[in-house]
Order: structure tokens, then C-alpha cells, then sequence
């Protein structure tokens, strides 16, 4: 489980204004193996963090290249799985490092789409003439689409969907990234906003697509920041590209399975245009 705030606005009038504001948790086993978010690839270029876990290391679910190639990655709410499905976080590593557009790419995996469990894709460029971002969803129309400038929620259901969580979350991080803060401000309230625990419910329309997972776990489920036991938010991700395609990355990343260790990091660089 995961979710995925952000508005895109490839040409900003305002200075200040930011062509991409993005706002997720990764939502995963507290003990399934994980390397930090560190750059990573060809000449260092990709900033991730990626999966460990045995038969899927390299996989990720969040990153962003250097050349402005950005993907995002959330599981399909459904309990009946495959176990020998492939890996969906290569979805991600391999649009990161790939040459295809965005677009082209989504194409390219809708045309295997059965080959894996349920999931949503973001894939996106930022150049210096044009911003572009598509999704597409292997549980929905068989063709990706491009999207318009706007704000946008997607959790474990379609994007858009209107759960509760989603649509709760949406209405905090629309308030905050309409306060016009300086950019430190504005990410520590996007972390703020990604850390919310109230639970929304009910919520007949995730309940019926969770059918088959218990109530306590589908009551879990139902807040923006999930904790369980040994399952929940354990990464918070918040990624801002300003006019000028300077990039801030900040990391909040749980440490030791432990609900309260926690490591954030930060990085800032600018995109090869």
C-alpha cells in the first residue's frame, strides 16, 4: 500500500511556483530489507531508495534521474495475489534508467500488464521546453494516459479514486501548497500531512475492493499514515522542481523496524536540461 499527493504545473507564472510538488509514503513490512535513498546508476544519476528483498533487489517504488525522468509506483488494492508474478518496483528502476519518453514507456508496459499484479505507474520528464507526466494502471482503461496540469491523489485504487484517505489527504496538501511557504516550511507541512493518522471511515468503496482482508486491517488501512504492528508507513518521500529545475529531496525513512527510528535525508540538485 502506498499514496501519492502532487500537483503538476509545468510552466509556473510565479517565480517561486513549482512545476512538481510531490507528497507520498511507501507503506510496506517494517522488516522487508531496503537500501536508503542514495544516488544511484550510470555516472550516479538516479536518486532512490530500492528493495533488497530476495528476487526483487533493485526494484523501487519512488525516484527521480538527474535528466528529470521521475516514476512513482502504488500496489492495487487485492487480496487475491499471484506469487509468481514479476516484480513491479522494476517498473520503476527500469523508467529511471531507460531512454524511451514517458509515455512510450507506459505503452510498453500496459502491453504486459498481465504479467504482474495490480499497480499504478506514474512516469514523468521535466526538460527545459516541456513537462510531461502520464499514468496508467494495469486494473483500469488499457491505454496510458497523458495528464493535465493539476493536483491529483492516488492511493491503492485507480488514480482519482475517491476513498476517503484520498480524498482527506488531498484537501490537506491542497490547503498547505496554497499558503505560498518558503520551501523548507513547505516540506516540513507535507511531512506533517503524510504522518496523519486519522482514520476515515467508513469507506464502502475501499471496503469493497478490499474484500478478502480482515476488518482490523482494512480499518488500518484507512488513515493516510498506516500503523500496524509490523506493517505501515515507513517511508515519507517529499519532492519538490522549482521554475529553474533545481530539485529538493527529502527522505523521512524508518529505521530497525523501530516506529520510532527514524532517518530523513535531503538532497538538492539541479536538473541537466
Amino acid at each position: 500500500m502506498c499514496i501519492i499527493f502532487f500537483k503538476f504545473d509545468p510552466r509556473p507564472a510565479s517565480k517561486n511556483a513549482y512545476r512538481l510538488i510531490l507528497a507520498a509514503n511507501r507503506d510496506e513490512l517494517y522488516n522487508r530489507p531496503s537500501k536508503l535513498v542514495d544516488f544511484w546508476g550510470s555516472g550516479n544519476e538516479v536518486l532512490s531508495g530500492l528493495d533488497l528483498e530476495e528476487g526483487k533487489e533493485g526494484g523501487s517504488w519512488l525516484g527521480i534521474s538527474k535528466r528529470g525522468r521521475l516514476a512513482a509506483l502504488t500496489n492495487y488494492m487485492d487480496a487475491r495475489q499471484n506469487p509468481d508474478a514479476q516484480g513491479r518496483g522494476f517498473l520503476v528502476s527500469n523508467f529511471l534508467t531507460d531512454s524511451l519518453d514517458s509515455y512510450s514507456y507506459l505503452k510498453k508496459v500496459s502491453s504486459q500488464g498481465h504479467l504482474y499484479n495490480g499497480f499504478n505507474l506514474l512516469a514523468a520528464e521535466f526538460k527545459a521546453k516541456e513537462d510531461t507526466v502520464c499514468y496508467y494502471g494495469n486494473k483500469g482503461n488499457p491505454e496510458p494516459i497523458f495528464l493535465k496540469p493539476g493536483i491529483y491523489g492516488l492511493s491503492n485504487s485507480l488514480l482519482e479514486t475517491p476513498w476517503r484517505k484520498l480524498q482527506h489527504g488531498k484537501r490537506l496538501f491542497t490547503d498547505v501548497i496554497n499558503q505560498n511557504l518558503p520551501s523548507d516550511s513547505l516540506v516540513q507541512e507535507l511531512l506533517h500531512i503524510l504522518n496523519n493518522e486519522e482514520l476515515q471511515t467508513p469507506d464502502p468503496a475501499m471496503e469493497s475492493q478490499g474484500e478478502g482482508y480482515s476488518q482490523s486491517m482494512l480499518l488500518a488501512l484507512a488513515a493516510v499514515c498506516v500503523r500496524t504492528p509490523g506493517y505501515g508507513t515507513r517511508t515519507n518521500t517529499v519532492i519538490l522542481i522549482d521554475r529553474d529545475g533545481n530539485v529538493s529531496f527529502t527522505e523521512r525513512t524508518m529505521l530497525n523496524s523501530d516506529i520510532n527510528q527514524w532517518k530523513t535525508s535531503c538532497f538538492n540538485f539541479k536538473l541537466l536540461e
